[in-house]
């Protein structure tokens, strides 16, 4: 960059995650924050406004998802680069995120060690993408390069494929922000892929993972009613600041497969009543 501050806008529709994007960019100093957006049309809007050195954007957006406003930014705002910064992890849509232009894919559970070497290297005319997709084919077509791509838009796009469903994954969380994300975006991706849901939640979490599954136009409580979404309230097993060793995980395991255990069945409309097996 030919001047020493770069111009950042974060766009993400989570309110205290962009407070915790803005925090973490303050403690650099060639850093500036000139602007924030909660969905996907406002991104569009100020990134023409405000012409940003670098735009962090999520996908999941209301109004707008993240991968077309990323398209009309690209179009109108040519000089800005992006990174996109999001809980998704489905390869599919990193690279039709990555086709768009954007200079780079960070998953939200990752930033606190890949936020600032991704924002660095996207600078530089690099592309980032996180380790986690180590091994993964890209196709180097973008949308700037070739005009007729495949496009898929996201509504088509099955966020969570049945043989997902059907294994068991282990996510952990660097604090309570991005583990609400995750949960959050979990939730939403199988109630729209049509697939039932049981929540095992610490109370403190439910109210802000219903503010944000609300945000994207996705109502917890009409999914509670119609069967698709089971909560249950759990009280973690005592932890202690030592390092864990396998007795306390397969422990703390085992306590959530027996409150898990409590409901067997959720209703599916595509899959009917189906018995959830540990």
């Amino acid at each position: 960059m030919e001047r020493s501050t770069v111009l950042i806008l974060v766009v993400d529709d989570y309110e205290p995650w962009r407070r915790k994007i803005r925090s973490t960019l303050k403690q650099q100093t060639t850093f500036q924050v000139i602007g924030e957006a909660s969905d996907g049309l406002e991104a569009v809007r100020k990134a023409a406004e405000l012409q940003p050195d670098l735009i962090l954007l999520d996908i999941g957006l209301p109004k707008l998802n993240g991968i077309e406003a990323a398209r009309q930014i690209r179009k109108n705002t040519p000089q800005s680069k992006i990174l996109f910064i999001s809980q998704n992890r489905d390869w599919d849509i990193v690279e039709e995120a990555l086709r768009t232009g954007a200079g780079g894919y960070v998953v939200k559970s990752d930033s606190r060690t890949q936020l600032i070497p991704a924002i660095q290297a996207v600078l530089e005319g690099r592309e980032f993408i996180g380790p986690r997709f180590g091994g993964q084919d890209l196709a180097k077509s973008s949308d700037e390069q070739n005009p007729y791509p495949p496009r898929r838009e996201m509504a088509h796009i099955p966020l969570v494929t049945e043989e997902r469903v059907n294994r068991h994954e282990v996510a952990f969380y660097p604090d309570d922000l991005s583990l609400i994300a995750g949960f959050a975006y979990f939730i939403e991706a199988s109630l729209k892929a049509r697939n039932g849901v049981i929540a095992l939640l610490n109370e403190s979490h439910r109210p802000a993972i219903f503010q944000r599954l609300q945000a994207n136009d996705i109502d917890p409580y009409a999914a509670i009613e119609e069967g698709r979404l089971a909560l249950v309230r759990i009280v973690p097993p005592p932890c202690t600041r030592e390092h864990p060793s396998p007795e306390r995980g397969f422990g703390a395991f085992g306590y959530f497969r027996n409150v898990a255990a409590q409901c067997t069945k959720v209703h599916s409309p595509r899959h009917g009543n189906r018995t959830i097996r540990h």
